[in-house]
């Protein structure tokens, strides 16, 4: 620490960690006044791993000073690269819109996966019924079921803050609904295969089943929290002999449960072998039309097989 140092925390974290758990432990050995002689600030990451229209330079920057003057120089210092910086009253206040924008997203994915659920039971197509409410050009959001949460923010972050609210007797009900919806979402895709399956003369156990795709979302190579590794892993507990393939990542080692694979090197080999291809992860090099021509059963969690799927009657939408 030194006369003059800024120093901004990015990490998604619970309201007060600024404030309560840093500021503590910088420039008091030294006798460095906060907002004097160094700044301290809150300014959330924002970034979509895969996305080329949004990226550092034109996302708008939000950052809250744990005094006034920390967030004024914090402001500066970033406005030097960053487009558009929205500063905010507070680190409270900066740490608290992020977890709202990832509880925001949390909340409603929870909600398309549960209305996915409801669909099925109804008989309904709800990939039809998701697009249809979205040609209302207000009052709505588009957002899409699938087979969980991935990422290394959406699945963890709103724990965050429902975590932090505990210490105030207050239970966030939306966040802790929409979690156990969301992580539930691996065990129902292995339940609409294995009834898939049996419908089909076939038994979960001793099925050869290929998963498509281990990323958390498409076209990247990150697998942290990924729904794949669940599915697999419940798969495999069921007895099926998994295999996957994924052009991104070659190998998963799952530290918790202790088993490793390597991704298949002839995707269209597998998937002719394969009792039931299994679609995680919608990466966009796959040919989908030769898979569901080739398969003799796929399930798609993703709608990637959308423009066919009702010509083949081997093909299963979540």
């Amino acid at each position: 620490m030194h006369p003059g140092m800024v120093v901004v925390l990015q990490s998604t974290t619970y309201p007060g960690t600024t404030r309560e758990v840093l500021l503590p432990k910088l420039g008091a050995e030294q006798g460095l006044r906060v907002g004097e002689d160094w700044f301290l600030a809150f300014s959330p990451e924002r970034v979509d791993p895969g996305r080329e229209d949004w990226t550092t330079a034109n996302t708008p920057k939000v950052i809250g000073g744990i005094t006034e003057a920390c967030g004024e120089v914090a402001t500066i210092w970033y406005a030097g690269a960053i487009k558009t910086v929205y500063p905010v009253s507070s680190a409270e206040a900066a740490e608290m819109a992020k977890l709202l924008e990832n509880t925001f997203r949390m909340i409603n994915i929870g909600l398309v996966n549960e209305l996915a659920m409801m669909c099925e039971r109804l008989g309904v197509d709800v990939w039809e019924v998701i697009d249809a409410a979205a040609t209302k050009p207000f009052g709505f959001m588009k957002f899409t079921p699938g087979p969980g949460l991935g990422g290394h923010c959406i699945p963890i972050d709103p724990l965050y803050l429902s975590w932090k609210m505990k210490s105030f007797n207050y239970n966030a009900r939306f966040i802790e609904l929409a979690s156990e919806i969301n992580t539930n979402m691996p065990r129902y895709v292995v339940s609409r295969v294995m009834e898939a399956l049996n419908e089909r003369g076939k038994a979960l156990k001793g099925s050869r089943v290929l998963i498509l795709g281990a990323a958390y979302k498409p076209d990247i190579d990150d697998v942290r929290e990924s729904p794949a590794l669940d599915v697999i892993g419940l798969l495999q507990k069921k007895g099926a002999l998994v295999e996957y393939h994924d052009p991104y990542i070659p190998h998963i080692h799952h530290e918790t449960d202790g088993w490793q694979m390597d991704s298949i090197n002839d995707v269209m080999e597998s998937v002719k072998n394969a009792d039931a291809v299994v679609i995680i992860t919608d990466h966009k090099v796959y040919d989908y039309r030769a898979i569901v021509d080739s398969a003799k059963f796929v399930f798609d969690s993703r709608n990637a097989t959308r423009p066919f799927a009702k010509d083949h009657e081997n093909v299963v939408r979540l």
